[in-house]
């Protein structure tokens, strides 16, 4: 049976929220942080309070650390060690192996979110900007009261208009395809896999090739975490609707370029059962809008080219292992929205989104480093994923068609990394024992 009562709500649940705000924090001083910890546990809901209070609330709340963090709270080099070793590391020093090189290396980001001082993320999700701004205020009243703890930097969240249904800055929906975790008390809807065992999420459960192993150590410390990779993704906006014009002569072409880009029309529609024409009443059903395989319905690539994001990210049954490298996306849009038919306003905007899992190695880096980026990824020699992998001008992309198949050459970066982390996010106990550490 799943904790709920001691699982943080971000595992399980997706907050009702048109706005948010990340606070990336440190820790001068071990005994203000854990006073911090302490006095801010309050404000950190359970996915069993969540779920019945949703209706209620208008804020809900996580938090997270590092590896440096978790020691900067005083936590003791004995269990430190039993953290896994990418988790030790750190995003930074994983760069080359994550694809974070050139424009995206570590030097490039913002927000200080390079640092080793960077020790912990607060993650809001509020309704709205007004509740926002309530727990900034209190936040930053409990933050001067605790020794030694600083507010690094902080990156609001903003949905993008329309607001009837979640999307990214290039107008693609969203939170399409997501894991179901056997009992989480959800069903998977058709097409979407299985229902996976919690251990490929949440530590302390057994998970697909069986009971829980190599934990972090005590129990307590381990027991209903998991861990997070951040990514805060740059999106170029005014750039990627250049290259739809450059690409497609008609509002048609571009839309389909679109879609081939991604394997979805942007409307959520698969291009598996809509290869030729949009359909966004089966791209906003969930019951339909993952009903599809690649194998039997698109094995050589005809309606979803075998590079496009979604093949990538998702292979589906055309990958082996697939039960041991789902994960579960949560995040929001930052930035502001740029109308249709505007010019670059220099602004930044973009996706700020963790990915969860139980192995950072074998879920979110063996994603980045062969689905993403590998160039010979399908044997297609000289791509990387288009949406999300490190272009760099030399690259191409190529959406198969009979009789010939079209090339399109030096494929722009529509995305770059502005900073990452890898979070471990502890259960309730868990936090309550960091906090008390210097009691014990």
């Amino acid at each position: 049976m799943l904790e709920f009562d001691d699982i943080q709500h971000i595992l399980l649940t997706r907050a009702p929220a048109l706005t948010g705000r990340y606070d990336f924090l440190s820790f001068r001083d071990p005994a203000g942080g854990r006073q911090w910890l302490g006095n801010f546990l309050q404000e950190v809901q359970s996915a069993e309070a969540m779920r019945a209070s949703v209706e209620k609330h208008n804020r809900w709340v996580s938090v997270a650390f590092t590896w440096n963090g978790l020691r900067a709270l005083g936590l003791d080099e004995a269990s430190l060690a039993t953290f896994p070793e990418e988790f030790k590391q750190g995003m930074v020093a994983r760069a080359e192996m994550l694809g974070d090189t050139g424009e995206n290396h570590p030097d490039h980001w913002t927000g200080e979110l390079a640092s080793p001082d960077m020790h912990a993320i607060v993650i809001l999700f509020a309704r709205d900007a007004a509740e926002r701004a309530r727990f900034q205020a209190e936040q930053e009243k409990l933050i001067a009261r605790c020794e030694g703890v600083k507010v690094l930097s902080s990156l609001d969240l903003e949905a993008t208009p329309p607001f009837g249904y979640a999307h990214d800055h290039f107008g693609y929906r969203d939170r399409l395809s997501q894991p179901v975790i056997e009992g989480s008390g959800d069903e998977p809807t058709p097409g979407s896999g299985p229902l996976l065992k919690p251990g490929e999420f949440i530590l302390g459960y057994p998970d697909e090739d069986g009971p829980p192993a190599n934990l972090p150590q005590p129990e307590v410390l381990s027991r209903n975490g998991s861990f997070a990779a951040y990514r805060r993704l740059q999106e170029h906006v005014a750039r990627f609707r250049e290259f739809l014009r450059d690409n497609g002569e008609t509002p048609e072409e571009q839309e389909l370029i679109a879609a081939k880009l991604m394997g979805r029309w942007r409307s959520g529609a698969p291009l598996v059962l809509a290869p030729d024409k949009d359909d966004p009443e089966l791209g906003a059903d969930p019951q339909r809008n993952n009903n599809f395989n690649y194998k039997q319905m698109d094995p050589l690539g005809y309606a979803v080219p075998l590079g496009s994001h979604m093949r990538r990210m998702n292979p589906r049954d055309t990958a082996a292992n697939m039960n041991r490298r789902r994960m579960i996306r949560r995040g929001a849009t930052y930035g502001p929205h740029l109308p249709d038919g505007a010019a670059d306003d220099g602004v930044e905007r973009g996706i700020a989104a963790f990915v969860i899992c139980s192995s950072l190695i074998r879920q979110f880096e063996f994603a980045q480093n062969v689905w993403a980026n590998d160039r010979n990824f399908h044997e297609l020699r000289n791509e990387r994923d288009p949406i999300i992998g490190n272009q760099d001008g030399t690259l191409e992309f190529k959406i198969p068609k009979r009789p010939i198949r079209k090339t399109i050459k030096g494929l722009p970066a529509f995305t770059n990394v502005r900073g990452g982390a890898y979070f471990f996010l502890p259960g309730l106990a868990a936090m309550r024992y960091v906090a008390g550490l210097g009691s014990h």
